[in-house]
């Protein structure tokens, strides 16, 4: 069974972990450094989420854009995983590093911009199940055995 009921579900949580982190001064800046485009494709369910580093954010407050769902922005990394993966990824138990390496995330372009960003992501982790808490979605909350 999956985690997510549906994309919305989806996208109501991950997508707005995501949108909070840019427009967050502690998080935001620090990706807008990337200087890249990024695409999260999501499987079971299918989302997407694109987030441009690149140029300046189309709303207020924001460092960098975060687009949930399809786009016409070409990115310049591409990851895709299963949307169980981005939930334990958020939840503190993904390494990055690892999950590429035993292709569990599947990645195109410049994969280091992405790793690099990691430690500026890093405080999402604590933020996620607070979000998770607040939706009413305790049940989804993992014990914190992080693989870090």
């Amino acid at each position: 069974m999956n985690v997510f009921k549906d994309t919305q579900q989806f996208y109501d949580t991950v997508g707005e972990l995501l949108q909070r982190a840019a427009r967050d001064p502690n998080i935001g800046p620090k990706v807008a450094r990337a200087d890249t485009v990024i695409q999260l494709r999501y499987t079971n369910p299918d989302a997407q989420i694109t987030i441009n580093a690149r140029d300046v954010p189309a709303h207020f407050g924001a460092y960098v854009d975060v687009i949930l769902g399809p786009c016409d922005l070409q990115p310049e990394v591409t990851m895709s995983m299963t949307s169980d993966l981005a939930h334990e990824f958020w939840s503190g138990r993904v390494n990055l590093a690892s999950a590429l390496a035993r292709r569990q995330i599947h990645a195109t372009g410049p994969v280091i911009k992405v790793l690099r960003l990691v430690p500026a992501v890093e405080p999402l982790y604590q933020q996620y199940p607070a979000l998770l808490k607040a939706k009413g979605l305790e049940h989804l909350i993992l014990k914190q055995e992080t693989s870090l």
